[in-house]
């Protein structure tokens, strides 16, 4: 089963994950991932490992703007 999380923060070796389906909040150990993380970073989590998912995290990112865009306009 796949599951997508969003990375809300790092704290400390502590990353706090949200899940994008159940809004759902889980906290995982730093030391876990292999590679660099950040804030807004979407990971997938599937066969017990983390994924880094930069296109999906780029699409959010768009869809955001546009978004951010439109309320500014329609101010």
């Amino acid at each position: 089963m796949k599951i997508k999380y969003a990375v809300d923060r790092v704290e400390n070796n502590i990353i706090v994950l949200e899940n994008l389906d159940t809004k759902e909040i889980k906290n995982i150990d730093k030391n876990i991932i292999n590679f660099n993380i950040s804030d807004g970073d979407i990971l997938i989590y599937e066969n017990n490992k983390y994924y880094l998912d930069t296109k999906y995290k780029n699409e959010r990112i768009k869809i955001i703007m546009e978004k951010l865009t439109k309320v500014k306009k329609d101010s």
